[in-house]
């Protein structure tokens, strides 16, 4: 059982997104906390309800939300004296502002679409921790569960190049360092020499990448 931390090298910056509040990540300020709020709801929010939502005043939320819906990324509806605010999802740029609430589902994918070069082939490639939980923080990494296929040791050349191309990969995708947990396919079949409560999280909170869903893992 090997442990390969990702570690940012001097020619480029340690990675640190933030996956509960990506809008706000890549979008500072007051209008990133607003966007952000009406993103992550699907319902009408009166102003004050964003206000609280983005932790911004409802002076700040009334400003932003005006300049929004000049540009029709909101959809506004009177009741009352009461305005109701809600993303416009059939906006293009709403479109994209929905995504990059919900980055971590596109991400996942890419993993995935990347995780299909590593040759010799994983036996399993699970995501799991936070980042499988859609919790990663600035101070997250992401964690990476790789059992090595029957017959291939933790010293095998092909499979620390491929392995490592994809861990550098996965880094640039997420903008968050890889922690590899690389494992032999005898480690976990057929019962799992790890840890008991890292397997008990890789179980519960695991997103297969390559191979078979992390509770089936152990079957033969």
């Amino acid at each position: 059982i090997s442990i390969f931390p990702v570690i940012c090298s001097e020619n480029w910056y340690c990675m640190d997104m933030d996956y509960v509040h990506s809008v706000e990540a890549l979008i500072p300020g007051v209008q990133g906390r607003v966007l952000g709020a009406l993103a992550r709801t699907q319902g009408d929010l009166s102003m004050r309800q964003v206000a609280k939502l983005a932790a911004v005043s409802p002076t700040q939320a009334s400003e932003v939300l005006g300049r929004l819906g000049k540009l029709g990324v909101i959809q506004r509806r009177d009741v009352g004296r009461s305005a109701l605010v809600t993303l416009d999802r059939s906006n293009a740029a709403g479109q994209l502002i929905e995504r990059l609430a919900t980055l971590h589902r596109d991400v996942l994918e890419q993993l995935r679409g990347a995780a299909t070069d590593i040759a010799p082939a994983p036996a399993a490639l699970v995501v799991f921790g936070s980042f499988a939980r859609g919790q990663a923080t600035p101070a997250s990494d992401v964690d990476v569960l790789a059992v090595r296929p029957k017959g291939i040791g933790a010293d095998d050349p092909h499979w620390i190049s491929s392995l490592g191309h994809w861990a550098d990969l996965a880094g640039h995708i997420t903008g968050n360092p890889v922690n590899l947990l690389d494992v032999a396919l005898s480690d976990v079949r057929p019962r799992p020499k790890l840890d008991g409560r890292l397997w008990r999280n890789i179980k519960t909170d695991g997103i297969s990448l390559v191979g078979p869903d992390p509770e089936d893992i152990t079957k033969p």
